[in-house]
């Protein structure tokens, strides 16, 4: 099945993430300890947990610090006590955005969101109100040039729900998030190496923006993120140079 472009977008939201790394640890931080909470600290019968290690550890971050995270969490270290909120909202265009965080003050938490919306021309919406438009899923985005045949064959072979050609050649290979971990596995085993492999919330519509539009999106998107509190945010918008 075809899909809008995805490369730029891509390439644009990992730039945004490189130049955040000084609070890529602290987001990973609050991740692992969340997920040691919830389903305890063993990562190979806690696959959130497994997943939230897998990713500090792509940063580079100190075992030492993964492993204080996880005693966090299950209640060997005392600190912080976070609880996961997501907000709601629209952004420019009509595009819905979805906001995760974990805080320890929910109160400052949802004025610092709404304040954002509102400074860069959002609107936060209520509960529910656009989580209609995005699926809970697991992602993997391969670039342009990549074989497709030889993708598609190691996906479905792997338990891939599917794969999506884009119209600017990237490839998506989409999976149930229970399956993420062992589909990603077996497909780089077979020599194919994703992009960017992550349980997202994949819109299922989308709004393209363009221009001035994109670049007020973009603002919103980057003040968004820069929050203390915010993990991920997701959006409709495909923005176009």
């Amino acid at each position: 099945m075809a899909g809008h472009s995805k490369w730029a977008n891509i390439r644009f939201r990992k730039e945004r993430a490189d130049a955040k790394k000084g609070k890529v640890f602290t987001r990973l931080i609050r991740e692992i300890t969340v997920a040691a909470r919830e389903g305890g600290g063993d990562p190979a019968a806690n696959p959130r947990l497994r997943l939230a290690i897998d990713k500090a550890f792509e940063h580079n971050m100190p075992k030492e610090n993964v492993e204080r995270a996880i005693k966090r969490g299950t209640g060997q270290l005392e600190g912080a006590e976070y609880e996961e909120v997501r907000y709601e909202g629209y952004g420019i265009g009509g595009a819905a955005v979805m906001v995760d965080c974990l805080t320890d003050n929910r109160t400052r938490t949802v004025a610092d969101v709404r304040h954002t919306f509102t400074k860069y021309g959002g609107n936060l919406g209520t509960d529910g109100c656009v989580a209609y438009l995005f699926k809970h899923c697991g992602q993997l985005v391969f670039a342009p040039g990549t074989d497709e045949n030889r993708l598609m064959e190691a996906a479905l072979e792997a338990g891939a729900e599917d794969v999506i050609a884009n119209d600017d050649g990237s490839l998506e290979v989409i999976t149930a998030v229970s399956d993420f971990d062992a589909v990603r596995k077996k497909i780089e085993a077979a020599g194919l190496k994703p992009a960017v492999a992550e349980v997202t919330m994949r819109p299922v519509t989308e709004v393209e923006l363009r221009g001035e539009e994109a670049a007020r999106m973009r603002k919103l998107l980057e003040a968004l993120e820069a929050l203390d509190d915010v993990q991920e945010v997701y959006t409709t918008a495909v923005l176009t140079e």
